[in-house]
C-alpha cells in the first residue's frame, strides 16, 4: 500500500481510523481462506455456510470503511445470505459471482476515481481485479463441487485478505502520532 504524495491531496481526513475495517476484512477473508485450505472434503453444507459467512462479513466490513456505497455493500449481504438459503453448489457459487463481482466493480472504479486523492485507492484496485477474478472464474468449477468451489473462493480470499492485512497494518502503523507513541 502506498500512500497519496501529500497530505493535503488526501480526501479522508480520519485515514488513520480505517485500519480497523481493513484489517477486519483481512480477518473474515483469511479466516474463510483457512477453511477453504484445511477443510479435506468439504460437504454442500460446508460451502454454503463458509461462503455465506464470509460475504456478510466482507460487506460489513466494506460497508465500514467506506469502501464501495451501503447499497453495494448490501449486494454483498444479500448475496451471502442466498448462500445460506440455497445450501447447493450451484446457488452458493452463483451467490458469491454476484457479491464478489458487484464488490470488485466497485471497488475498481472507486480505485481509479479516488487515485492519488485516498490512501486506499491503489489496494481497491488491486482487490477489484481480484475479487472480479475470482467471481469470473467460479462458473467454470460448478461442476466440480463444493471443494473445487472452495478452492477457487479461497484462493481469491487469500490473496485479498493479504492485501488487506499489509493495508490495515500499514495504516494502523502510519496512524500513530509522535504523541501517541510518547504515552504508550
Amino acid at each position: 500500500m502506498t500512500l497519496p504524495t501529500s497530505s493535503a491531496t488526501s480526501s479522508t481526513p480520519t485515514a488513520a481510523g480505517l485500519w480497523k475495517p481493513v484489517l477486519l476484512r483481512a480477518g473474515a477473508a483469511l479466516v474463510f481462506g483457512a477453511v477453504t485450505v484445511f477443510w479435506g472434503s468439504p460437504s454442500v453444507h460446508v460451502l454454503a455456510w463458509a461462503t455465506g459467512l464470509y460475504l456478510l462479513a466482507t460487506a460489513g466490513a466494506a460497508f465500514l470503511a467506506a469502501s464501495v456505497p451501503a447499497a453495494a455493500a448490501a449486494v454483498v449481504g444479500l448475496a451471502g445470505v442466498g448462500a445460506l438459503i440455497t445450501q447447493s453448489d450451484t446457488g452458493a457459487a452463483v451467490s458469491a459471482l454476484v457479491g464478489l463481482l458487484v464488490l470488485g466493480a466497485f471497488e475498481l472504479v472507486q480505485g481509479f476515481r479516488q487515485r492519488r486523492r485516498h490512501v486506499l485507492a491503489r489496494d481497491w484496485i488491486i482487490s477489484g481485479v481480484v475479487g472480479i477474478g475470482t467471481a469470473v472464474a467460479l462458473p467454470f468449477f460448478i461442476g466440480l463441487g463444493a471443494h473445487a468451489l472452495l478452492g477457487v473462493a479461497g484462493g481469491g480470499a487469500i490473496i485479498s485478505g493479504v492485501l488487506w492485512m499489509l493495508s490495515g497494518l500499514s495504516l494502523r502503523h502510519d496512524g500513530r502520532t509522535p504523541s501517541a507513541e510518547a504515552v504508550n
